[in-house]
C-alpha cells in the first residue's frame, strides 16, 4: 500500500468518522489529519489502520478506532504547555497526537508492550493502575480506553481542577466520560456509549451482597 493510499484514507478517515461524530475541534481535526496513524500500527496490520475499529496488538492490548481517539481529544481539551499523563500509550499514536497539539506529555505502558518511540515524550513502563507520580502533577489524565474505576491513585497525581477524559464500563457498556477533580475528588460526565478498548487492570472492587 502507497503513501498516498494511506494519505487518502487519512482524509477519508477525518471527513467520514471525525466530522460526521461530534468531532469539531479543528485542532484535533488538523493533528488527525496530519499525524501518520499507519506508523504505529504493527506493520501485518497496516491495512486495518483507518478502519473504525480497535486493531488488535501484541497480548491483551489493542489500538482504539480513531473516532474514540478524536472524542478523547476534543474533551479533553489540551493547551500547549499543558502536562497530561496519558494511560495506555498502546503504540504511541495518542501520545503523537498530545505531542503534536504541544503538551507534555508522560505515556505509560505496560512492561512488554509495543515499542513506543515519539520525540519528546515520556515513555513509563508499568502498571497502567499505577500512572507516573515521579511527573506529577498532572493537568490532564487521558486514559486512553475504558476502565471499571478511576483509581485514586492516578487523581492524586492531577493539580487540583485537573481535567480528566475516559472510558467507563458499567454493565458491559463502554461510555465515553470526561470530568475534573477537586480536592482529591473525582467527578465524571458521562456523554455517549462507544466501543472502545478495555484497560487491563482497573477492575473495581467487588461489592457485598447481603
Amino acid at each position: 500500500m502507497t503513501e498516498q493510499n494511506f494519505s487518502s484514507m487519512r482524509t477519508a478517515m477525518v471527513e467520514s468518522q471525525l466530522r460526521t461524530s461530534a468531532v469539531d475541534d479543528q485542532r484535533v481535526i488538523a493533528v488527525m489529519a496530519k499525524v501518520p496513524r499507519e506508523d504505529y500500527v504493527p506493520a501485518e496490520r497496516r491495512a486495518m489502520t483507518y478502519v473504525d475499529r480497535p486493531i488488535p496488538l501484541d497480548g491483551d492490548r489493542a489500538l482504539n478506532p480513531p473516532l474514540v481517539t478524536g472524542r478523547l481529544l476534543k474533551e479533553a481539551d489540551v493547551q500547549a504547555g499543558e502536562k497530561v499523563l496519558l494511560i495506555g500509550a498502546a503504540t504511541g499514536y495518542s501520545a503523537a497526537l498530545l505531542a503534536e497539539l504541544g503538551a507534555q506529555v508522560t505515556a505509560v505502558e505496560v512492561e512488554g508492550g509495543a515499542e513506543i518511540a515519539v520525540p519528546g515524550v515520556t515513555v513509563v513502563r508499568g502498571p497502567l493502575a499505577a500512572g507516573a507520580s515521579a511527573g506529577a502533577p498532572y493537568d490532564v489524565l487521558f486514559i486512553d480506553g475504558a476502565v471499571e474505576e478511576v483509581p485514586a491513585a492516578l487523581v492524586q497525581q492531577l493539580v487540583d481542577g485537573g481535567r480528566v477524559v475516559t472510558g467507563v464500563v458499567e454493565r458491559g457498556v463502554a461510555r465515553l466520560c470526561s470530568g475534573r477533580a477537586v480536592a482529591g475528588v473525582l467527578g465524571l460526565a458521562s456523554l455517549t456509549d462507544m466501543e472502545m478498548v478495555v484497560l487491563p487492570g482497573f477492575a473495581a472492587p467487588e461489592q457485598f451482597v447481603f
